[in-house]
């Protein structure tokens, strides 16, 4: 691939990141907020539903876009959310710790 093709597809990217930013930004919203319901110990299994849903998503479309540790912690979010878990203090931090690290990557792609 020459330097044009190489500018094309990167700036091809580049919209499409633009696109699809709302959304990512709408799934590691929902991501955060299970984090705290979960921290305050009210997850609801809707809630739980989003959020894996939310990780899954995520997972995809960060790879998509060369972001490789995004589509790490996405994946074991997901993981994460697919059973019920009870309130470990330290599981609850990990997913507010992730969610964090997820909207920190999307934030520097911009």
């Amino acid at each position: 691939m020459d330097n044009s093709d190489q500018s094309a597809l990167a700036g091809a990217l580049d919209i499409l990141w633009t696109r699809f930013l709302p959304e990512m930004d709408g799934r590691i919203a929902a991501l955060e907020a299970a984090a705290e319901a979960c921290r305050s110990n009210c997850l609801s299994v809707e809630q739980r539903e989003d959020a894996h849903g939310a990780a899954h998503k995520l997972a995809g479309v960060l790879g998509t876009f060369g972001l490789s540790r995004g589509t790490m912690l996405a994946r074991e979010l997901e993981a994460m959310y697919s059973q019920p878990f009870g309130s470990d203090a330290s599981q609850t931090e990990r997913l507010s710790a992730m969610a964090a690290e997820l909207r920190t990557i999307v934030a520097s792609r911009k």
